[in-house]
């Protein structure tokens, strides 16, 4: 090698490299939660409605669902329950498998 090509080789292979600036903030975002409907319909009564949306429902009081029946029959709808997707689904499932009338799930 000659003196001005060794030179710059030296010169290029002591030069710092810098590394590209990360991000000062992670921004982190949730996963969205789902609505559960229940539709009214013509065949389900007060009581199955209700007594469904309590046994399938965690910590859905009586006094609640009765509310929600109430509104099931008099708005055409009522959102029983939100939350993550898999126990939205699950809920969901439940509620339908007991012959309520379920509308698809949405998110929130």
């Amino acid at each position: 090698m000659t003196v001005v090509t060794l030179a710059a080789f030296h010169a290029a292979s002591t030069s710092p490299v810098l590394a590209p600036e990360r991000a000062s903030q992670v921004t982190r975002k949730t996963y969205p939660n789902y609505k559960v409907i229940v539709l009214n319909d013509d065949f389900n009564t007060f009581d199955h409605v209700h007594d469904c949306l309590v046994k399938y429902i965690p910590g859905m009081t009586s006094d609640h669902a009765w509310k929600l029946t109430r509104q099931v029959h008099n708005e055409g709808q009522a959102i029983v329950w939100v939350g993550p997707q898999e126990q939205a689904e699950l809920y969901h499932q439940q509620l339908g498998r007991a012959g309520l009338t379920m509308a698809p799930l949405e998110t929130a």
